[in-house]
């Protein structure tokens, strides 16, 4: 069973590759998602910051 997940946003950081001893790779990153709304009748803009790792 796979779960899938769609995160839009922008890279707030380069990737970082590396690898273990095994030879898997493993890739680091963080993105910057945002959402705006009005709340008691003023604008807001909340950011949520997630950190990413990818194993392949």
């Amino acid at each position: 069973m796979f779960n899938k997940l769609i995160l839009v946003g922008n890279l707030t950081r380069d990737i970082e590759l590396r690898y273990t001893q095994s030879g898997t790779a493993i890739a680091k990153t963080a993105i910057a998602t945002s959402r705006k709304f009005t709340s008691n009748g003023e604008k807001k803009e909340e950011v949520c910051f997630v950190d990413v790792t990818f194993f392949w």
